[in-house]
């Protein structure tokens, strides 16, 4: 596919690319000149306006983490020795049958820990289902939580620890702007322990809470620090009696959100820089850090899905897996996602009045494109618009994805900074093949028709827009031409 001619858009970028160098702290004034007056010129601004300060520092938090073969029978020691009046454990109607919750419970009655259970949390939960969780969990003013699950469960378990301490907030007073009001989370939460059942989200490690909005047809959510776990306990058994496909998901959301965190802008680039340390969020741009965790994790997603993929015994693939989701959940815990996760919101939250797909392998009752392949769907069109920001790291990522895009080390090195686009799009769509991962768009049932809709539920999805390259990074730019251009490629490939 031939480059489209350079848009204004992309002169902005180029325009704003000329800042990169210069230094972000708070006392050099120098950044805020040149190359913002030529933007006011360009836009033509009646009355040239002051560039936002940009950040200068990033933060990185993460839960306490536990690993290894059977530790979830320690939990119940960990509550005693918090001393828990009464533990409220979080799970699903089909993990409540399972080795993960039965040891979990185990654990709590030989330590004499007083608990209650519930275990109807839904798959890709809803604001409904958010509710009933909240609603239980008020009445039982539970002193700690436990959530065993996948990161529906760990989710939801987080927002009935936050609305069981604000009682009367409502649930769009701390769902993410412009969805919801924002609000700061000022008061202490209770203490939640999480226990992982999938390879796949990394909650166990973050802030972050994800629910589906049918009302509105897409995803949105709680960005927080204060909402991460105290401990996350990654038991290497617990992923154990999960399909192929709950494999293949969960294992997709590890790589992109390693893949997407590695690319996001640098956390220099955000603006506007928050005025009270307390006010920045917890998504905020790759950094050295971040930087560490989310290269590591894709390499390992990268060589142990598709071993899982053939087979589902493969124990040293699946602890690998489980390592690769939490390093995953510390890297884009502080680095954040952007825009393979912004438009994957509305192509599941569409999905359930839309195409009505329901993905082979899921024991639920209603229409599913399971989060992770839901992200992987516009891999790799995400990746060809990316590559053009940092040609060097994307060369970096195709040197990961090497055995899926028939080029060796050098010939990668080799590539003109124009082709590294490209090559990576055939490199990921190689790599989803082999995982049996419907090719494009069209194959859940979406035609070019409902890209307008689309587009239109990722728009508020600024969390996570902001953070891309070519439209976070780009002053005035809100993402809706390129958005649509990404989804229309994305159709099929």
């Amino acid at each position: 596919m031939s480059p489209a001619p350079a848009s204004r858009t992309s002169i902005l970028r180029l325009l704003n690319a000329s800042r990169h160098g210069l230094c972000p702290c708070h006392s050099c004034s120098g950044a805020r000149a040149g190359p913002m007056a030529a933007v006011n010129a360009w836009r033509k601004f009646a009355t040239p306006v002051d560039m936002p300060t940009k950040e200068y520092a990033f933060e990185v938090a993460a839960a306490n983490l536990r690993f290894g073969d059977g530790v979830a029978r320690e939990v119940g020691m960990d509550f005693k020795n918090m001393k828990a009046r009464k533990v409220g454990l979080f799970t699903d109607p089909n993990v409540a049958k399972l080795y993960p919750v039965k040891t979990a419970v185990q654990a709590l009655e030989a330590e004499g820990v007083p608990y209650e259970v519930f275990d109807n949390v839904a798959v890709e939960p809803t604001d409904k289902s958010w509710l009933e969780a909240i609603d239980w969990s008020r009445k039982h003013d539970f002193s700690h939580f436990l959530a065993v699950g996948g990161g529906s469960v760990i989710d939801t378990a987080k927002a009935a620890n936050l609305f069981t301490v604000y009682k009367d907030a409502d649930l769009y007073d701390f769902i993410n702007a412009p969805v919801g009001k924002g609000l700061p989370i000022t008061e202490t939460l209770r203490p939640l322990v999480a226990i992982p059942t999938t390879a796949g989200t990394g909650s166990e490690t973050t802030g972050t809470a994800i629910l589906d909005i049918p009302s509105r047809n897409f995803k949105t959510g709680i960005a927080n620090r204060a909402l991460r776990p105290i401990l996350g306990v990654v038991d290497t058994y617990s992923t154990d009696s999960c399909p192929r496909e709950v494999h293949i998901s969960a294992g997709l959301d590890v790589l992109f959100h390693a893949l997407e965190s590695y690319t996001a802008i640098p956390y220099y680039e955000r603006s506007p820089r928050p005025a009270n340390p307390k006010l920045r969020p917890a998504y905020q741009g790759s950094n050295p850090v971040s930087d560490v965790f989310a290269h590591w994790a894709l390499r390992e997603a990268v060589q142990n899905l598709p071993r899982i993929s053939r087979n589902q015994e493969d124990r040293n693939a699946k602890r690998q897996m489980l390592l690769a989701s939490t390093f995953a959940g510390i890297g884009f815990g502080s680095a954040g996602v952007h825009l393979a996760h912004g438009m994957s919101y509305p192509i599941s939250g569409l999905n359930k009045t839309g195409p009505k797909f329901k993905m082979p392998g899921y024991a639920v009752d209603h229409p599913i494109i399971p989060h992770g392949i839901s992200v992987a769907l516009t891999g790799p069109a995400v990746f060809r618009f990316t590559a053009p920001s940092s040609p060097d790291r994307h060369r970096e990522v195709l040197g990961i994805f090497k055995d899926y895009s028939k080029l060796d080390e050098n010939a990668i090195s080799r590539l003109a900074d124009a082709e590294v686009g490209p090559a990576i799009y055939d490199a990921i769509a190689a790599f989803l093949d082999g995982l049996g991962v419907p090719r494009g768009l069209k194959k859940v049932g979406y035609t070019k028709d409902d890209v307008p809709r689309l587009v239109d539920g990722t728009i508020p999805q600024r969390r996570v827009l902001d953070l891309a390259p070519g439209i976070g990074d780009v002053a005035g730019e809100d993402g809706r031409e390129h958005l649509t251009a990404i989804l229309e490629g994305s159709l099929e490939y």
